[in-house]
């Protein structure tokens, strides 16, 4: 078990005098059976209105609006967690059980549709048949098509857009974790196994030391359900350990982005964004 703290800067700055903006934020992370939140907490600038909430998927959400005259927004998340493994087990189910117990949730249910990020090549939707069909049960085919995903993308920054679909990714076969997430996604998917998008935090060096700030960055991997819900990171090729820490999940990244929000004022605006994660334990 790691004990680890996470500052999260982003926000906005505006080509102008913003005259007010309306805004969610997610990027607090809460308690799960594999991690347990010590502290968190949300500031916000220029000073808002705030409005806490569980979404439907069960993400935490600060909803606020600046109402006063402003050129640039900026939220810092701080957070201690406590964060242990979490070893993929595959349960002893079939196809045909699969699919069965799929159609009695709506959690999982809403987890088999294609979104259109999610929407596979179909490539991809060829690849994934030809290992679904090596494997009797369902969560071990699950793992080998996440696996075989992650290793056929290169993890490249600058080659894709924030609203790059997963088939336009694998054209390139390059991306980052959120691309690759949602190819392994549309994966999953089109064998009829329930997937879902998961946001969160790694930290990047596994050996790090105890007190040493690290600079970090959001990351997205994927958890199935196959009996049960697994969790895999396919674009590191590892499972789910001490380092990951999970804020949100959802059908693709429209569901957890970190930041979203409207504004009236100038047309242009620039994001930033700074990750720092410091091993406390």
């Amino acid at each position: 078990m790691k004990r680890l703290r996470i500052e999260h800067e982003t926000g906005f700055r505006y080509a102008g005098k913003v005259a007010a903006s309306y805004n969610e934020a997610r990027m607090l992370p809460g308690t799960t059976d594999s991690q347990f939140v010590l502290s968190s907490g949300l500031d916000i600038h220029p000073t808002a209105a705030v409005n806490s909430y569980v979404d439907y998927f069960g993400t935490r959400v600060t909803s606020f609006d600046v109402l006063s005259s402003h050129d640039e927004l900026k939220i810092t998340s701080r957070s201690l967690v406590e964060v242990r493994p979490r070893p993929i087990e595959h349960p002893d189910i079939t196809w045909e059980r699969l699919a069965r117990d799929a159609e009695r949730s709506i959690d999982t249910v809403e987890m088999l549709v294609q979104t259109t990020r999610t929407a596979p090549h179909p490539e991809v939707a060829e690849i994934a048949r030809t290992i679904a069909d090596r494997h009797d049960n369902p969560s071990e085919a699950a793992h080998a098509i996440a696996t075989a995903i992650g290793e056929a993308v290169e993890y490249m920054p600058g080659v894709t857009e924030v609203h790059s679909t997963g088939a336009e990714a694998w054209e390139a076969r390059k991306g980052v974790c959120q691309d690759i997430t949602h190819i392994a996604l549309g994966a999953l998917r089109s064998v009829g196994i329930p997937a879902r998008y998961v946001s969160g935090y790694l930290h990047p060096r596994p050996n790090a030391e105890v007190g040493e700030p690290v600079r970090g960055e959001s990351h997205a991997w994927i958890e199935w359900w196959a009996g049960d819900w697994q969790a895999y990171d396919p674009t590191n090729g590892i499972e789910i350990g001490d380092r990951h820490v999970l804020v949100g999940r959802g059908r693709d990244y429209n569901d957890v982005p970190p930041l979203r929000g409207v504004y009236a004022g100038p047309h242009k605006s620039e994001l930033y964004v700074t990750v720092t994660i410091t091993r406390e334990a």
